[in-house]
């Protein structure tokens, strides 16, 4: 009977299995750890085998865990379960889980073998299930808690992100605030060094909340969100919030019809954030008193979203540089150079495609390429 084998084998296995792991150095176990892990399997596998001998061999199943693979605690899950956290916070591998099981197990068919150790099929069976729910206990474990600290490492990096904005926003605010309090009790004109003061403090918090903005959005572009919306709807949406910008440009909006049956399947804030930043990058650099339209439509399997501008076209007609992240290619050098380049990202995350046109002389077409839906509307 295997249990009564390893049962008086038991030193000598456990000694076996200590050996492996000194042997191999990037384990470097603790005394604690040798003394505890081995042992504990294999009290807990030898009552298992006793048990399965017995009247009621079902009931081994409470050390050892079901055979297929169906989630239930057991003696030997919880022990597992234990070790896969040690070992995360020892700086181990998931690798290295699985070694320290398959340590008993190679120990166990040596012996056997040098002993000439008559085992039963069915032994055999039950020293693999064991096998397999320790591994898969150890393992779940292990990845649990590492995506637990993983997780908990992001949150702290995201409070200290958030923290240095908040302290440099404070900071900022608080001189344009002063440069303003002093200004107005001395009746100070703003054309001086007070304004001076003002002016600097207010192009800073522009300069950071547009940094704070960028990091947003990349973040934003690993979220995919996706759900199926009305293109016709989402145009509406960015006409409400484009006709103010275009009246501050001082030129012309226009946006064509939207067929109510299109629809688009995707991330919806990522799509309207790009075509806002087209729009703000078309009123920003179309000439004076001209027209940006905005054309959404559908083309075979694909739905496009077109935008143009009067800029006068492209110097050198370099279309691809313009999607590079801060590069600014007109006279008005506001902001980051951001816009475009997070566009094009944002839009490749789901699947789409942003391309630029330049019609020489005349001003360029950015288009949003995505896959076409049908759009059920009640």
């Amino acid at each position: 009977m295997m249990h009564n084998f390893l049962a008086n084998n038991r030193s000598e296995l456990i000694d076996r299995c200590r050996m492996k792991v000194a042997q191999r150095p990037e384990r470097g176990a603790t005394a604690g750890q040798l003394q505890d892990g081995v042992p504990t399997f294999l009290d807990q596998l030898i009552r298992t085998l006793r048990i399965e001998q017995s009247l009621d061999p079902m009931e081994s199943r409470k050390i050892s865990g079901p055979s297929d693979g169906t989630s239930s605690l057991s003696e030997m899950g919880v022990s597992a379960a234990l070790h896969g956290q040690m070992l995360l916070e020892l700086g181990f591998s998931v690798d290295q889980v699985v070694h320290d099981y398959g340590d008993p197990c190679q120990a166990i068919t040596d012996l056997a073998y040098e002993r000439d150790a008559p085992f039963l099929v069915d032994e055999f069976r039950t020293l693999n299930r064991c096998l397999d729910n320790a591994i898969a206990d150890a393992v779940t474990e292990f990845s649990y808690q590492r995506d637990v600290a993983v997780e908990s490492g992001k949150i702290v990096e995201m409070n200290e992100r958030h923290g240095s904005f908040s302290h440099e926003l404070r900071n900022f605010l608080g001189t344009a605030t002063l440069a303003f309090a002093a200004g107005k009790a001395g009746d100070l004109s703003f054309s001086g060094a007070t304004g001076n003061v003002l002016e600097r403090s207010l192009d800073a918090l522009t300069n950071l909340v547009d940094q704070s903005l960028g990091e947003v959005r990349k973040t934003a572009e690993n979220d995919q969100g996706f759900s199926l919306f009305s293109l016709a709807e989402l145009v509406a949406d960015v006409k409400q919030s484009a006709d103010l910008a275009a009246n501050v440009s001082g030129c012309v909006f226009t946006v064509s019809h939207v067929d109510s049956r299109i629809g688009i399947r995707g991330n919806r804030d990522l799509l309207y954030s790009s075509v806002m930043n087209l729009l703000q990058n078309a009123f920003k650099f179309t000439q004076a008193h001209t027209e940006v339209t905005l054309d959404a439509y559908a083309d075979a399997d694909r739905i496009l979203l077109d935008v143009k501008d009067h800029c006068g076209g492209l110097p050198g007609g370099d279309a691809e540089g313009l999607f590079l992240p801060f590069v600014q290619n007109g006279r008005n050098k506001s902001g980051l150079g951001l816009g475009l380049s997070i566009a094009r990202r944002s839009m490749e995350s789901i699947g789409g495609e942003l391309s630029v046109r330049d019609e020489a002389g005349k001003g360029c077409v950015f288009t949003i390429s995505l896959p076409r839906y049908a759009m059920t509307l009640e």
